[in-house]
């Protein structure tokens, strides 16, 4: 038997370190050549760690979260042959999955504590019957009923003969369900959740920008009634193409305006005090998936006709969902929309995806009465479409006019969207 000491590889980026995300082997399990030994994160992708010999885990790096150095050990195997080794096989592979991540730029991590043990579990409560319950005259499934509603049988007033039976039960339930005499839920045990990978990163990332830029937000109400009506006008003749949501009118609409509002489709360099206009609007569209927030980008975004919109929309989003992302989809937006769609609630305050300047979100469409034209001179009640436009923006680059008078350009387009198909 030999020892092989397999050491973290460069993986190519010009990375110091990388974080253990998920370990596929623990001391005593025995790996086979080519085997799965760890996934590791970098800043951009997370890296599918393989054993090039076979063997018995002897020693592991480490636990979930931790960081890594470039060269330093990360498992000690036992091989089946003779001899010591101490470098990593050539043959070691390093099979690349890109992981969406919320934030550009590099985040200096730092090694996390490993976790606490886990506290004693609480010796279970006995509670003693009451010892009153024993008097009253109940069948043993009654009381087995009423112990399991932890329902106190002393204050059953029974119906007939001084015995309490189910429907006595059922009267004292349907009479006390207000009265507080069953719990609001079930008791559950504390839980510790280590943070780590893509969630570490979006906490960084989040944390980073909010006390580096001065945001501020900016609410304004649009009448969506036209553009609805406009939507399923064309979703009526879309084919094959894919079906329009509210997304790609939305972006459409933030393209037409951005000329005028160069300042807004920027991203801000505080540490070389530069501040980068785009001329072309590459936008980051925030999408949830199972691990958290990532930001795929619409690459000239402004070159695209709503059906181009609509399917990369759906492109980007299933590839960030299912983890097929690459890199350079994740990176380089100059803006960012946000929306939670059905949820999208009243207003909102989104935190700007550091270092652009700008998020801006649509909210709920609600559908209420509003004031409009009669047509004579006067103005009648009508039910419209409404809905809420929220912009955060960073303070340093961009001002209050700016910023309101960009989303008052949107509304124009979003009332009038028409507008939105003219040359």
């Amino acid at each position: 038997m030999g020892k092989f000491t397999f050491r973290l590889p460069d993986i190519g980026e010009g990375i110091a370190e990388a974080e253990i995300v998920t370990w596929h082997v623990k001391v005593g399990d025995r790996i086979e050549e080519d085997g799965k030994i760890a996934d590791v994160m970098t800043d951009k992708a997370t890296v599918e760690m393989e054993s090039p010999v076979s063997g018995v885990v002897l020693e592991v790096a480490g636990a979930e979260g931790d960081m890594i150095a470039i060269g330093s050990p990360l498992v000690v195997i036992e091989t089946d042959g003779e001899g010591e080794a101490d470098e990593p096989a050539p043959a070691a592979k390093a099979e690349a999955a890109p992981v969406a991540a919320a934030v550009q730029a590099p985040v200096v991590e730092a090694s996390l504590v490993p976790p606490p043990p886990p506290a004693p579990a609480p010796a279970p409560v006995v509670e003693q019957p009451a010892a009153h319950a024993a008097k009253v005259l109940a069948s043993p499934a009654v009381r087995a009923r009423a112990a399991n509603l932890g329902i106190d049988l002393a204050q059953v007033k029974p119906a007939e003969d001084g015995r309490i039976r189910h429907s006595d039960l059922d009267a004292f339930l349907a009479y006390n369900a207000a009265g507080g005499f069953r719990a609001a839920g079930a008791k559950r045990a504390d839980q510790q959740v280590k943070v780590i990978g893509l969630r570490r990163r979006i906490s960084e990332n989040m944390a980073a920008s909010k006390r580096n830029i001065p945001h501020f937000s900016y609410v304004e109400e649009c009448d969506a009634t036209a553009l609805e009506e406009m939507r399923a006008q064309l979703n009526l003749a879309r084919g094959n193409r894919p079906k329009l949501t509210l997304l790609p009118l939305l972006i459409t609409a933030l393209c037409r305006a951005l000329p005028d509002f160069p300042m807004l489709n920027a991203r801000f360099d505080d540490e070389a005090g530069v501040v980068t206009r785009f001329g072309s609007v590459h936008l980051g569209m925030a999408t949830q998936t199972d691990g958290g927030l990532m930001v795929p980008v619409i690459r000239d975004a402004q070159d695209m006709n709503l059906w181009q919109l609509a399917a990369e929309i759906a492109r980007l989003a299933e590839a960030a969902r299912n983890g097929t992302a690459k890199s350079e989809e994740l990176s380089g937006s100059t803006i960012t929309l946000t929306s939670l769609g059905p949820l999208g609630g009243v207003a909102h305050t989104p935190v700007i995806n550091r270092p652009e300047v700008a998020i801006i979100g649509p909210n709920r469409i609600i559908e209420r009465p509003m004031f409009v034209p009669d047509g004579m001179g006067g103005e009648r009640i009508e039910k419209r479409k409404l809905m809420n436009l929220s912009i955060s923006c960073d303070h340093r680059v961009v001002d209050g006019w700016d910023a309101a008078s960009f989303v008052q350009a949107i509304k124009r387009l979003i009332e009038s969207p028409v507008l939105l198909l003219a040359d």
